[in-house]
């Protein structure tokens, strides 16, 4: 995936060909992961569709919302740093927890040089693999029974992408084309500036890390059904906020 973000950041790429590679790292990826059934109500060729579906989504969103400054340390950091303390918890396998705590490092490292105004960019070399990182983190996670917390640690993510894809692709615009529509920037837009918008995400996504632990710490589809709840208002108030225009009570 690096090689072919690489290649992508300097000639661009058809979707056509992206996508079928991209694909092609998730199932390689899922194959080597293993693991129980995450449904096992599901047929495992079906879920194994859906998790390779959702794979490709998740490489590709991360993507999509590295479009700001520090936007992508302010998601992934709270993200990964929760997944280690998870790891060391019992909730993540020794590799997995490894891996965590590797990448959240070396963002940390790559923080200081992505700060607004930034110098260095992730580009697509960068992001596309640590969204197939992720995923596979994710998956490891929702495996080892904490499917709730796989779904609440990247919520902001997964609504602001997909809701704004869904819209360009009911209003015929081509989703695969670069734009800027997606909710934060929509509030850079609005008048919000970078530091308030990237740190309104950093502050969310450690509400949203603090709610997935908690569905770790005390299992049941009642703690994980509120978990969400919770989450999914959470995520949904600040769509909202990046919406509307900023007032004078907002920082622009």
């Amino acid at each position: 995936l690096a090689a072919i973000g690489a290649v992508d950041d300097i000639r661009p790429l058809s979707a056509g060909l992206r996508l079928p590679l991209q694909a092609a790292a998730v199932v390689l990826v899922l194959s080597a992961s293993g693991g129980a059934p995450l449904v096992p109500a599901l047929p495992s060729w079906l879920e194994y569709a859906i998790a390779v579906l959702a794979g490709l989504w998740f490489v590709n969103l991360v993507n999509f919302m590295d479009g700001l400054d520090w936007m992508t340390v302010a998601e992934m950091v709270p993200l990964l740093g929760a997944l280690t303390a998870f790891g060391l918890a019992g909730h993540l396998p020794a590799e997995a927890t490894v891996a965590a705590a590797a990448l959240l490092g070396g963002l940390l490292g790559f923080a200081p040089f992505n700060r607004p105004v930034a110098r260095l960019f992730l580009g697509d070399v960068g992001s596309l693999p640590i969204g197939l990182l992720v995923a596979w983190l994710l998956y490891r996670l929702a495996g080892e029974g904490g499917l709730a917390a796989a779904i609440l640690l990247p919520l902001y993510y997964l609504a602001d992408a997909t809701l704004t894809l869904g819209r360009r692709a009911l209003a015929g615009e081509p989703v695969w084309q670069a734009h800027r529509s997606h909710f934060y920037q929509r509030a850079t837009t609005n008048g919000r500036s970078v530091p308030f918008v990237v740190g309104a995400v950093f502050g969310l996504n450690l509400a949203l890390a603090l709610l997935a632990g908690l569905t770790l710490a005390a299992p049941g589809w009642t703690v994980s059904l509120v978990g969400l709840a919770l989450g999914g208002g959470l995520v949904a108030a600040l769509l909202r906020l990046f919406a509307l225009p900023a007032t004078r009570t907002n920082p622009a």
